[in-house]
């Protein structure tokens, strides 16, 4: 009788805590298993066991042979497909869907829209089911609506396809934002991003030939039709591999010995961030909504991607514009994308190698894009190299973005709050998308002076978000190490309290043993 009457106390203090915002008592959650890591079993088994870093080097190797490719080619796919508009552009898609006035505008900020509405389920999907099964069942659903593009005659149509493909796509960048958190410590998240990432530049350059190659056939169905013919046939097989080999969680890996697991779960358990745990927790919404960082990010994402359909959606046309053949337009974006290649992979290995760069690198990617952006603005149409020039400087800007994700899958604990706070961003990333396209005034043509306007207003409010983002965590991470350091609390027993409470789903606001990767 005495045990429940503890029990029934405990719980009203829980009900009381979460109310106020604040998470249950650590010390309480072996009553509530929905406190719990979903490998919290796996976690304590692992935690009476020194990690050996021989085993935790060939741990890591398995793990980079069967989880980067995959998302590797899953990103260099999903690329390639939401920009498809762009090659097929220059090939008659406008005349082969009836398009006309700013319609070519509004396909890329519909992507978006249905993009923006499918955040929230996406995470909710992605917290309570199979991470790896979500993942790869809607690349097969994208590919199935990407080869239906050719189907479409009207604006209505190809618009309403735009808004299922800009819904299915939106699990891609939360899902590998969960996985960076869920496989790998926070050191080596940057290099991994960036190895995904960097098939942005490789999508630019290899988009580009395939536009090209596609410019050469002149037998069969219109030109336009073949890129989103053979970009959706590839993503269907590449969506079936995916939910074959694609893991959820060090405990269910089955490319992993007992032993390897238990290594795969003490290594993360170290980010103090836990692993997973499918339970939704209201306090942590209440966190979210309240934490400085979340609206930072929204602001970030937003400035970023307002630039970001000069790069994708409207590349051929703007490079025409520079007086440029049709072929041309293709085989010009090649070195943007060697640019964005470059620069995303040496970003990956300067943050890997020093983890607290992260906000001065996004600093000097973002400088360097408001150099371009200026230099589109100021320079005459007949300066056509320099402008070139300056947006080939402007694919650095997937170098800031990406980063900004490892803020994310960093700096977030709890994951509810990490799950809403990606989805927070990426509404921002929407939003900056859609107000991007339509900037592009059909008016405006070939000049489109307002766009590259816009893009240089985004590239400086990223900038200053950025700056007043490393503000924030660094007098937060100071001000920590004051406190732990005026109560006595030694390093290890804070390190290990800071993994419990990690485990136990505890925020990063609240376990006062974490500290933010700069």
């Amino acid at each position: 009788m005495a045990a429940t009457s503890a029990l029934t106390s405990l719980e009203a203090d829980d009900k009381i805590t979460a109310a106020h915002g604040r998470p249950p008592s650590v010390a309480r959650t072996s009553t509530n298993s929905a406190e719990l890591d979903d490998d919290y079993d796996l976690y304590r088994r692992s935690d009476e066991q020194e990690l050996d870093p021989a085993d935790s080097k060939r741990v890591v190797r398995k793990l980079d042979v069967r989880i980067v490719p995959i998302l590797f080619l899953i990103y260099l796919l999903q690329y390639l497909d939401k920009n498809g508009i762009n090659y097929a552009s220059v090939y008659g898609l406008q005349k082969g869907t009836h398009l006309h006035g700013q319609n070519y505008s509004w396909l890329g900020s519909i992507f978006y829209f249905g993009y923006l509405w499918a955040q929230y389920p996406a995470g909710y999907l992605l917290q309570r089911l199979r991470i790896g099964k979500v993942i790869g069942a809607t690349t097969v659903c994208w590919g199935v609506i990407l080869i239906t593009t050719p189907a479409c005659s009207s604006f209505a149509g190809i618009a309403v396809n735009r808004f299922l493909l800009g819904s299915f796509e939106a699990v891609v960048n939360p899902g590998f934002i969960l996985i960076m958190s869920i496989w790998y410590t926070a050191a080596e998240q940057p290099l991994r991003l960036e190895a995904y990432y960097c098939t942005n530049g490789i999508a630019t350059m290899f988009g580009g030939l395939i536009g090209y190659a596609v410019g050469h056939i002149k037998t069969g169905l219109p030109r336009w039709m073949y890129v989103f013919l053979i970009f959706g046939s590839i993503s269907i097989a590449l969506g079936i591999a995916a939910m074959i080999m694609l893991p959820d969680l060090p405990s269910t890996a089955k490319f992993l010995t007992d032993g390897e697991k238990l290594v795969a779960a003490k290594r993360v358990s170290a980010n103090r961030q836990g692993i997973k745990n499918r339970h939704f927790k209201k306090y942590q919404v209440w966190q979210t909504m309240r934490d400085p960082k979340t609206w930072i990010l929204f602001v970030m994402a937003t400035g970023a991607q307002v630039p970001n359909s000069a790069i994708t959606q409207f590349t051929s046309l703007v490079i025409k514009s520079f007086n440029v053949h049709t072929l041309g337009t293709q085989y010009l974006q090649i070195p943007g994308g060697a640019v964005q290649f470059v620069a995303l992979l040496a970003g990956g290995v300067v943050c890997s190698r020093w983890p607290n760069l992260r906000c001065i690198t996004m600093i000097v990617a973002n400088t360097i894009c408001i150099v371009g952006s200026a230099l589109l603005v100021g320079l005459p149409t007949s300066n056509k190299w320099g402008r070139l020039v300056g947006l080939w400087l402007c694919y650095f800007q997937g170098l800031g973005f990406s980063m900004s994700l490892t803020m994310v899958s960093s700096n977030i604990a709890g994951y509810t709050k990490k799950q809403l706070t990606a989805a927070i961003l990426f509404t921002g990333y929407c939003v900056g998308n859609i107000i991007g396209p339509q900037t592009f005034k059909d008016s405006e043509a070939p000049r489109y002076h307002s766009a590259y306007i816009a893009m240089l207003v985004g590239y400086v409010v990223k900038l200053v978000a950025v700056v007043v983002l490393y503000i924030y965590m660094f007098l937060e991470n100071k001000r920590r190490d004051r406190d732990a350091a005026a109560v006595g609390v030694l390093t290890a027993h804070e390190e290990k309290e800071a993994i419990e409470h990690g485990m136990h789903d505890v925020t990063e606001l609240d376990n006062k043993g974490f500290r933010y990767t700069l």
